[in-house]
């Protein structure tokens, strides 16, 4: 008879269902570069201009993973408590941690998608553990800064760009690059090794350049939220949960679309759009959560459904990637180029759908996923 194991009762339901929410957001914004590899060569959104681009430039683009940064920050400070009641050393867990999750990055960055987070939340990971000590409150203020100086320095960069009488000007995509990289991604499987192999320095390097800060800014709101346990004890401030609504959605609803009324545009009005979607990102993230966790008070088993994909969201993040993989390239049915837009999306929702009903059926005999199996091996070295 198979022995069905439960979750381990230090686990928090909310933070599971919302990082198994986040998991959506990141697979939408993904998707459209496996769909066709070309944009990433071009530095272009990862959907042709039309409809679905204005839609997920200005709902998806840059606010989940700011949630998933969150959740990391928020994350480290339940490993921190479990390392103190097994009496275990914060730092060795953390760092050991940190390698595997490096090494599974680069696996998943090199043979999978090129644009992986990975190896960049471990080694923000490193800095975190250098801040452990922080007061909630200094966390707070420190994300706050750093936030704050990115987006005068988008708004900076901007205006410098109206001193450049060729600013306006769009660099010209390099068509024959674009082509190349989709014959290459709908070949053989070591054509798309290939292409994983040309693609992920440089792709790699803007992650760590572009996402860093503010995934170290989330990374210190999530650290202070932790240690306040406001996950842990919503009714603190559940009492604000219709502010933070309108507050979030009535400045990142806005944001959000001009982000994508100036994705495409000259360099100045870009430039504004990202310096103002640096910002009200934030706003828009926390009323996600906020409108989330409503709905799942009210319908329980939307949080049901969510929790066991955030539980594993690891082992999501990878099997989002594989399943992309086989429907858009090489190693499977080499799609990429081939759907539109719309039919982009309904893949996405295919995936996600498959993986959400994978993942509750594996915790009915497994407690941990395949990589976060991994990762507590090394974490623990046990």
């Amino acid at each position: 008879m198979t022995q069905v194991r439960t979750p381990p009762a230090s686990r928090i339901h909310e933070i599971d269902v919302v990082r198994g929410f986040a998991l959506a957001g990141i697979l939408v914004a993904n998707i459209g570069f496996f769909a066709d590899p070309g944009y990433a060569l071009n530095g272009t959104m990862p959907i042709p201009d039309g409809p679905v681009a204005t839609v997920i430039t200005a709902l998806v683009l840059t606010k989940f993973y700011i949630i998933f940064s969150f959740l990391f920050g928020y994350s480290f400070t339940l490993q921190m408590r479990s390392a103190e009641r097994a009496g275990a050393s914060v730092r060795a867990r953390t760092l050991r941690r940190c390698l595997g999750l490096f090494l599974i990055g680069l696996a998943h960055g090199i043979l999978l998608w090129i644009g992986d987070i990975l190896t960049l939340y471990a080694m923000l990971g490193l800095l975190l553990l250098a801040l452990r000590n922080i007061r909630p409150k200094t966390a707070v203020v420190t994300g706050s800064v750093i936030v704050g100086v990115l987006a005068l320095l988008w708004a900076g960069l901007a205006w410098l760009s109206t001193l450049d009488p060729t600013a306006g000007q769009a660099p010209a995509a390099d068509t024959a690059a674009a082509a190349h990289a989709l014959a290459l991604a709908t070949g053989s499987p070591l054509d798309v090794l290939t292409l994983q192999l040309e693609l992920y320095p440089p792709i790699v390097a803007m992650v760590w350049i572009f996402q860093g800060p503010m995934a170290l800014a989330m990374f210190l709101f999530g650290l202070a939220a932790g240690k306040s346990r406001l996950l842990e004890e919503t009714g603190r401030w559940w009492h604000l949960a219709p502010r933070i609504q309108w507050v979030g959605f009535g400045l990142g609803l806005p944001g959000g679309i001009l982000l994508a009324l100036t994705a495409g545009a000259p360099a100045t009005w870009e430039l504004v759009g990202t310096a103002v979607s640096t910002v009200t990102s934030i706003p828009l993230a926390a009323a996600y959560v906020v409108t989330l966790l409503r709905v799942t008070r009210r319908f329980p088993a939307a949080g049901r459904a969510l929790a066991p994909a955030g539980r594993v969201a690891a082992s999501n993040y990878v099997g989002q990637s594989v399943l992309c993989c086989l429907v858009f390239t090489g190693y499977g049915l080499a799609l990429a180029g081939e759907l539109s837009p719309l039919a982009v999306m309904g893949v996405a929702l295919a995936i996600y759908t498959v993986l959400l009903w994978l993942s509750a059926r594996w915790l009915r005999t497994h407690r941990y996923g395949p990589v976060e199996y991994v990762l507590r091996r090394v974490t623990n070295w046990a």
